[in-house]
């Protein structure tokens, strides 16, 4: 009986049957976890991408010339921060609209007073730039800005700034009457050193002036005082006084673009604090007119000509024996309904400041000083200014052999006479000549003349005359025969005894000579009588001692 018998006819309790184990699967695959590591890393990634992605921006342009898609960039000082994505019309059809991706970092700074431009070549009077694109192609220029509102659209400039918020320097405002030659990049010198530009210029809400902005680079900004005078140093300044022609001018560029100095020097008044940002102050046209002293005291007079007035304009001197007092302030022509005759009214404008009195000023409260002048003969009078130019100025000076007058008022203003121009003083004088030589009888001078010609004819041309003048002709003869006759017979005789007598004073002064015997003689004979009147000179003087010898004898 095999093994496997004895097993079947063991009893069946004793029997072990193989028993299955049931195990639990995953519900889980591990091929599953393939995918979502995958997606789990792209998830990573794109979240990255996303969070190192920079801003998106809008730029509007009027044109997008020298942009390109993907291929222009957005630069700060030369460092790439971005590029251009896509170029589109705006739909105003009035711009393009450029939409430019940068860098994370530049979030900070893309406010609302951030600054665009397109840099390219641009070469004009005033200043050169962008010429490094003629080889790498235009870019996109930023200014950025950190203060203010965050953005992400911004309106481009289309040209650019002359100064980026990161230059040092303080901006300022000039107001004038008109804008002259100046324009935006025209420089601004200090003592002939450029160091500032234009900036803007644009009319002021009442349409009066110009407000010109304008920027100093530091640090000349802090020479910029509450006090500093600025004015408009285009062009050239030609002067002509007593030492000659004199030419001034900033620089060569100032003469074509225009220019603007200013400076402290010369001012009288103390020297002022450093002027704020937005400091406004007034440009005056010319250096002279910026240092010229301000006078606070005006007044206003009127002056009536008679004469032309051809020369005399708004802002013409007003000089007291060659010294500017004032200027005139307006000239009008007024016909009279009454009279039917022309009138010139001209208001001066007078600054009594300008005229430095000497003595006790109390002596001129209770006088009426003009009132005075007028009577003691001030007057106004045209002159020329200049031979040139046909310039007429008003001169005030006395002139005490003028006709009587006195100061009168009309309206508000107070009278003051005046003297016609030295040149109407010499027609009126030439038209009184012309008119006594008019009033002349010219026809009986001429008849009298006429009849006086007539007369010295009829005596040049009578018998009389002609007798005596043939008279005459005998005399003359007969004189001229004389004087020959005297030639001939009186000078040989008077010749003769010239030479006689020549001949005796030869012999008298041999006589008299030094060597001759009477000279000597006679210089014996003094010498005797000398001797003789010694003596005499000597009893005299004995006799004068001892008058009593003439009665005793000498002793």
């Amino acid at each position: 009986m095999t093994e496997s018998d004895a097993q079947s006819a063991a009893p069946t309790d004793q029997l072990q049957l193989p028993e299955s184990v049931v195990t639990p699967r995953s519900r889980i695959s591990m091929v599953w976890l393939i995918p979502l590591v995958a997606l789990l890393v792209g998830g990573w990634l794109a979240y990255k991408t996303y969070s190192e992605q920079g801003p998106t921006i809008h730029i509007s342009f009027k044109s997008a010339g020298g942009l390109q898609a993907g291929k222009t960039k957005v630069r700060f000082k030369d460092v790439e921060i971005g590029t251009v994505t896509e170029i589109r019309v705006h739909d105003d059809l009035q711009s393009v609209l450029v939409k430019a991706e940068l860098v994370p970092e530049s979030e900070s700074y893309l406010t609302e007073r951030t600054r665009f431009w397109v840099e390219r070549p641009r070469v004009t009077a005033g200043r050169v730039s962008g010429l490094e694109t003629l080889l790498s192609g235009a870019y996109i220029a930023i200014d950025p800005v950190t203060d203010g509102k965050l953005v992400r659209e911004f309106i481009g400039l289309e040209e650019p700034p002359l100064f980026t918020t990161s230059e040092q320097g303080t901006q300022f405002v000039l107001h004038s009457a008109s804008l002259g030659s100046l324009t935006v990049g025209s420089p601004i010198y200090h003592r002939s050193i450029p160091v500032g530009q234009v900036t803007s210029y644009e009319l002021d809400e009442a349409g009066e002036r110009v407000n010109i902005g304008i920027f100093i680079a530091a640090p000349y900004d802090r020479l910029v005082l509450t006090n500093t005078r600025f004015w408009n140093a285009s062009g050239l300044d030609f002067k002509l006084n007593t030492e000659g022609i004199q030419v001034d001018t900033q620089s060569l560029l100032s003469i074509f673009v225009g220019g603007i100095a200013f400076d402290n020097k010369g001012l009288l008044e103390s020297r002022g604090k450093p002027a704020p940002a937005k400091q406004k102050f007034p440009l005056y046209l010319s250096q002279s007119e910026a240092f010229e002293q301000v006078y606070q005291e005006k007044e206003r007079y009127l002056m009536y000509f008679d004469g032309s007035v051809r020369g005399l304009e708004r802002g013409s001197p007003v000089m007291v024996r060659g010294i500017r007092i004032g200027k005139v302030l307006d000239v009008q022509l007024k016909f009279s309904t009454k009279s039917f005759e022309f009138s010139i009214p001209v208001l001066v404008e007078i600054e009594p400041g300008r005229i430095e009195l000497s003595g006790d000023r109390s002596e001129l409260l209770d006088t009426n000083v003009l009132a005075r002048l007028v009577r003691e003969g001030l007057r106004g009078q045209l002159k020329s200014g200049s031979l040139l130019t046909g310039q007429l100025f008003i001169d005030l000076d006395l002139y005490p052999d003028a006709a009587a007058a006195a100061l009168v008022s009309e309206g508000d203003y107070q009278v003051i006479p005046t003297l016609p121009a030295p040149i109407d003083a010499i027609f009126n004088k030439v038209d009184e000549f012309l008119n006594r030589l008019l009033a002349l009888p010219l026809d009986a001078i001429s008849e009298e003349l006429q009849t006086t010609l007539k007369g010295a004819s009829a005596i040049t041309n009578s018998a009389e005359l002609q007798r005596a003048i043939a008279e005459l002709a005998v005399l003359l003869r007969q004189i001229r025969e004389t004087v020959s006759g005297v030639d001939k017979g009186v000078l040989p005789e008077l010749t003769a005894t010239l030479q006689e007598a020549q001949t005796t004073l030869k012999q008298v002064g041999g006589v008299v000579s030094e060597n001759s015997t009477l000279y000597a003689e006679l210089n014996r004979m003094v010498r005797e009588l000398s001797s003789a009147a010694r003596s005499i000179r000597d009893m005299a003087d004995y006799l004068e001692r001892h008058p009593e010898a003439l009665l005793k004898g000498k002793p």
